[in-house]
């Protein structure tokens, strides 16, 4: 089968052909590998599996599977492991800032090992939420041939009579913290929440990401709703190192694939699943390393126009099994592109386009989680970007299930999540406030934490929908109530989120698109005149490196230039 692929315009010819590579193709020799499997192309088969949480504990396995694909296609696959740190665990103390600093460091992991060892192409398996973008980024980045395989999802759990998930158990919190239940029911729902192994089940942060994959082209068709206790993700990952080789022979590269008009189909399926508002951090990030400018309001524009029908949670009734069992990510492009909602003429990994590929779907009209287009759940809003006085770089807040779209009241200031925790779990909140969280973006946290436990717990105690909480940080895909997330600019550049005061009015409109703080400019001047940075406890290592390189928020926090800088693409040397 090594006819099929010419090894002199690869880069594994680096490291295993001619002379003067002698010594490299001894390590291989070491390894049992023949003369005639190093004349192979070589494909890099990376893993974030670990064992930190149910994520990632099948992925090692999935990538195994993978290899033998690679080889029955006629390459030499070389596995290897990056890092994850899984949201669940890391949130709601110091350890969430980490979280979205990990998906460069997962990036640029992907690209060291790839580009040290120079090998042809790539296979990524990811299960957890800032792995996804992270994996996807190393493909765009180094431009070899690639495809992303998600892990799938968890099994919902079961409690009650009803479907459960992780957010069940962050929301019991508060209700336990409300004495509205006994701690009984908090030890007996976190035992059955979440049974066995893969990510978070709702439309949360990786399950959203695992739809952009499918939706940007990366991905083989409806293959990353699968759960991860399914066998049926085994043939995924066999089929994704078969097709691989096939990306390699044609030469068709990930930024053939994810062009100006994927990315935007992209953003439709975030919006259009109700998404995790991390949509439009990562999105922005992905763009980042294909050279193309796709920033905070260019998905917003493209939310705007979106009709929301995925019924998922935690805005709606179903996990990702359910939107696997009626179709799939496949089925709900299939009714976005008959209304012209995506470009079907992009280019996907299956070497076909993403129509031609949608055509092989058959509209299933007896499925519930799945909403025609024509006559959705909501015309618009499953995301919505904001912009105003009190965000004039942006904000983004998740709108599916929500019953109340505008919200103006008192300002409740914190300068930080624990802070903020404390005052909830005490009960020192007053309806109809807006919390406001600064000093955790990117550079001021540093890391941009993610708020679910200080959002659930409010959702807990029945405040979900009497209060609002607005945050130059993140919030989880599985936040939900009035939660707008990425002001910018954040607080520790001075935006006007460090200005404001207790007591002041905030306005927002999630119908419009705005969100103000209705302070007169001359006592916001003055209130900056005697603002000071702050300074955070992170003065070394990996967080400290990060605040002083991030970028903000409404271009995806970003440490690097991109594509746009390049003299160079590492699939061409």
């Amino acid at each position: 089968m090594t006819e099929r692929f010419d090894k002199s315009r690869l880069p594994s010819r680096h490291v295993s052909v001619g002379p003067e590579r002698a010594p490299h193709r001894s390590y291989y020799y070491a390894m049992s590998l023949t003369e005639e499997e190093i004349a192979r192309p070589f494909v890099a088969v990376a893993s974030a599996g670990n064992d930190s949480a149910p994520c990632n504990t099948t992925l090692d396995a999935q990538a195994d599977v993978c290899r033998e694909g690679v080889i029955a296609g006629g390459g030499m696959p070389r596995r290897f492991n990056t890092i994850t740190v899984t949201d669940g665990i890391a949130m709601g103390h110091q350890g969430m800032k980490s979280s979205l600093v990990s998906r460069e460091v997962i990036a640029d992991s992907v690209e060291l090992s790839v580009r040290g060892h120079c090998y042809d192409a790539l296979v990524g398996f990811a299960g957890c939420d800032k792995s996804l973008p992270g994996m996807m980024m190393a493909m765009l980045r180094l431009n070899v041939p690639s495809i992303f395989v998600y892990g799938g999802s968890i099994l919902p759990g079961r409690f009650d009579g009803r479907d459960v998930t992780v957010v069940d158990v962050f929301e019991v919190v508060g209700r336990y913290a409300a004495q509205a239940c006994p701690i009984e029911e908090v030890h007996a729902l976190e035992k059955v929440a979440c049974p066995g192994h893969g990510a978070c089940g709702g439309q949360f942060t990786a399950n959203t990401m695992a739809c952009v994959g499918e939706a940007i082209g990366l991905s083989l068709p409806n293959s990353n709703m699968v759960p991860a206790p399914y066998t049926s993700r085994e043939q995924i990952a066999h089929a994704a190192g078969v097709q691989v080789m096939e990306l390699i022979a044609r030469n068709l590269r990930p930024r053939d694939i994810c062009t100006r008009q994927a990315f935007e189909n992209a953003a439709r399926i975030v919006a259009a699943t109700g998404g995790s508002t991390n949509g439009a951090l990562h999105l922005p990030a992905m763009a980042n390393e294909a050279g193309i400018a796709f920033d905070l309001f260019d998905v917003a524009e493209i939310f705007k126009t979106t009709p929301y029908c995925a019924d998922l949670k935690p805005g709606g009734k179903y996990v990702a099994k359910d939107m696997h069992e009626a179709g799939g990510v496949y089925m709900l492009m299939k009714t976005l592109l008959a209304e012209g909602l995506l470009h079907g003429d992009c280019m996907t990994v299956t070497g076909r386009t993403l129509a031609e590929n949608i055509d092989r779907v058959t509209w299933n009209p007896d499925q519930k989680v799945i909403y025609d287009a024509r006559t959705p759940i909501t015309p618009t809003g499953g995301v919505v970007g904001l912009r105003g006085s009190l965000a004039p770089d942006g904000a983004i807040v998740k709108v599916a299930g929500m019953h109340r779209l505008q919200f103006e009241g008192p300002a409740r200031v914190f300068d930080c999540e624990e802070d903020t925790f404390a005052a909830v779990e005490a009960r020192d909140i007053a309806e109809g406030s807006v919390i406001v969280i600064r000093y955790e973006g990117p550079k001021g946290g540093p890391g941009m934490r993610e708020m679910l436990s200080t959002t659930a717990a409010l959702y807990g105690q029945g405040m979900g929908e009497k209060v609002a909480l607005i945050t130059d940080g993140r919030f989880s895909g599985a936040t939900r109530g009035f939660c707008i997330g990425h002001v910018g600019p954040e607080a520790a550049e001075c935006g006007p989120i460090a200005l404001v005061e207790d007591g002041d009015t905030i306005r927002i409109d999630a119908e419009a698109g705005t969100i103000d703080l209705l302070v007169d400019e001359a006592v916001l001047a003055e209130r900056r005149k005697s603002w000071v940075p702050r300074t955070t406890d992170y003065n070394s290592g990996a967080l400290w490196r990060y605040a002083r390189n991030v970028g903000p928020a409404w271009q995806g926090a970003v440490t690097h230039p991109g594509a746009r800088a390049e003299t160079h693409v590492y699939a061409d040397i």
